[in-house]
């Protein structure tokens, strides 16, 4: 697991207020928005979205057709921070 990839499930912990989630219950290839996984919403998704672009000043584009993909686990989260 990458320190990026540490870093995102610590911040979904906190920015989520996920009271009963530690960060090393939170899988790299779980399913974040999916009922087997951390079954987050579109809300959590703006909110990460916003602190993903001021911590790392990443550009998220509501029009890109990948950006589901891109927030559906934190390996994925952490390739598309990677790549900006």
């Amino acid at each position: 697991m990458s320190v990026l990839e540490t870093e995102l499930k610590e911040m979904i912990v906190e920015v989520l207020s996920l009271e009963d989630v530690k960060p090393e219950d939170i899988g790299s290839d779980e399913n974040l928005f999916d009922e087997t996984g951390l079954a987050l919403d579109s809300i959590d998704a703006l909110e990460l979205g916003v602190t993903i672009q001021k911590k790392y000043g990443v550009k998220i584009d509501p029009q890109d057709k990948n950006l589901a993909a891109h927030f559906q686990t934190v390996k994925a989260l952490a390739a598309f921070i990677g790549k900006k």
